[in-house]
């Protein structure tokens, strides 16, 4: 029994330190979106929502239909250009896992801990394969909504909702949806990073995901105002 955990540690190793960096930065995603439906002023995903709720009832109130096209133009192309972005990293670790032989021996250089075994190595590319995958798809997704809104947006303002259903809350609630593609979008980004690094060992896995977790803190959270 000694001799088989002996033989399955560095297996130990490495996935218990992915779960625990996993758990990590799920709680504090689940965190941060419980408190932005308590007190969406406290963060930024709240704040940019009850910005764009407000934004949405200005424009088709005052008839913002040049602002608005321009706006969602800038929000479309971001968006494209991430999606694209993603595409080209699939591409990369597609690259990596057709030539994994040659490549996984150079990169267990730095991994102190955690198994060199090349099947992990492959595993954790497929798990950034994934990561990226979601994000094409995500920015994809964000892309269709805005499109969306640009259409919606200029239709004339019926607070009655009897005639076409076009009204502000309701565009709002699909411009705010595309927003949240987008955001799932740039999370995947951010959350490659320790995925990335977890192929050069266990241990950079874990300096990144706190690292990226204090990146986020400053990026999400707003200071408290009286």
């Amino acid at each position: 029994m000694a001799s088989l955990i002996s033989y399955y540690w560095n297996y130990i190793i490495d996935g218990a330190i992915f779960l625990f960096c996993a758990f990590v930065l799920g709680g504090y995603q689940w965190r941060l979106i419980r408190r932005s439906h308590r007190s969406p002023t406290r963060t930024v995903q709240g704040m940019n929502m009850l910005a764009r709720t407000s934004w949405v009832e200005q424009a088709m109130d005052k008839g913002w239909d040049v602002v608005s096209v321009q706006t969602l133009r800038n929000a479309t192309m971001a968006a494209t250009l991430m999606a694209s972005t993603a595409v080209i990293l699939i591409l990369g670790i597609l690259n990596m896992l057709a030539n994994a032989d040659k490549i996984g021996p150079t990169l267990h250089i730095l991994n102190l801990t955690g198994t060199h075994d090349s099947s992990i190595w492959i595993f954790k590319l497929m798990l950034i394969l994934v990561d990226f995958f979601i994000a094409f798809f995500a920015f994809s997704l964000a892309v269709r909504g805005y499109n969306h809104v640009g259409f919606l947006i200029n239709v004339p303002a019926d607070k009655t909702g009897k005639s076409h259903g076009v009204t502000p809350v309701t565009v709002a609630v699909h411009l705010n949806r595309a927003a949240a593609y987008y955001g799932i979008g740039m999370r995947t980004y951010y959350f490659s990073v320790p995925l990335l690094l977890w192929v050069f060992g266990s241990i950079w896995m874990v300096i990144s995901t706190f690292g990226v977790l204090l990146v986020l803190k400053h990026l999400d959270h707003l200071p408290q105002q009286d």
